[in-house]
């Protein structure tokens, strides 16, 4: 909310960023857990006169921000969601400080996997992954909640399957119609949840966990296709509209999806002299390049739901 100063309008927020922790957990059957999050911290509160006086009486420091973030963590007893503990941070700032009144909280989780020996998953050893679990919470201190989950960095692609044609043509279009081509892209996605309160979050233990590992199933299986036939994609635009109605149709306590899709080229190769053809493209030797790219967006939503 913005402030009147001196015939100005002022807004304000503070918070601590890159706050990085990792945590175990150690089960008494031998077997351990690890999470390492990245942690984005912003509050808006009631401390204008920091700003306008030099009084900092009303001020929450980033100091103590990221210290909460390693006391919150080592408070967590049992294994939980990267979503609830953005929750139980969000909830934290509001309820001690009567200054907060909206809580912002970030956090990336970086994609360790349990390492599997001779066929058996290691009960202390890990692998990092590719893609990255992400969430934010903005909770507000009268208790409205607004809880979003995402994936960074989902890599895919299929070798076929995949055309473009039919498009726009004008003097400056040199790109033929084709059928045949790879289809290669790095999803960047986020849902927005229909929870509106802490209240009425599913009390299931990693219910967010497991959303998340479906939902980006759903994202993968979409875009792939049956695993024999495969589905064919006239465009990524196409693609990306029926995963996104995927999600929608699969998970009614999602309200909303954003996917970001680059069309990662993967370019036909053919070389040739004035003599004769060195290498002719027969859909096998392609060169792959990401820069320039291709950059499809859309968020589809619900009609009473808006990103």
């Amino acid at each position: 909310m913005a402030n009147k100063i001196e015939g100005l309008s002022f807004e304000q927020r503070q918070g601590k960023q890159r706050v990085r922790v990792a945590r175990v957990w150690r089960n008494n059957d031998g077997c351990h857990s690890i999470v390492e999050w990245n942690v984005g911290i912003s509050l808006l509160s009631d401390c204008v006169n920091a700003y306008t006086r030099g009084d900092n009486s009303d001020l929450v420091t980033t100091d103590t921000m990221k210290n909460t973030v390693y006391v919150k963590a080592k408070e967590c007893k049992e294994e939980l969601s990267v979503e609830e503990f953005a929750v139980r941070l969000a909830k934290h700032f509001t309820s001690l400080y009567q200054q907060v009144t909206t809580a912002i909280v970030k956090i990336v989780e970086k994609p360790w996997e349990r390492a599997y020996v001779d066929g058996q998953p290691h009960e202390h050893g890990f692998k990092l992954g590719s893609e990255k679990h992400t969430t934010e919470v903005i909770f507000e201190k009268s208790g409205a909640l607004r809880l979003t989950s995402g994936i960074e960095g989902l890599s895919l692609l299929k070798t076929t399957k995949s055309g473009f044609e039919g498009f726009i043509r004008d003097k400056y279009t040199a790109l033929p119609d084709t059928r045949e081509r790879i289809l290669a892209t790095e999803i960047t996605a986020s849902w927005k949840y229909q929870y509106e309160s802490i209240f009425s979050i599913p009390q299931k233990p990693l219910y967010f966990t497991e959303r998340y590992l479906n939902v980006k199933k759903a994202l993968a299986d979409t875009f792939y296709g049956p695993p024999k036939e495969g589905v064919y994609s006239p465009s990524v635009q196409s693609t990306l509209f029926h995963m996104a109605k995927t999600v929608l149709k699969g998970f009614p306590d999602i309200a909303a999806v954003q996917l970001k899709m680059p069309n990662i080229h993967f370019l036909p190769v053919n070389l040739s002299n004035t003599d004769n053809t060195i290498v002719k493209f027969e859909d096998d030797v392609y060169l792959p390049t990401d820069e320039p790219h291709g950059s499809i967006e859309a968020t589809l939503s619900r009609f009473w739901s808006k990103m």
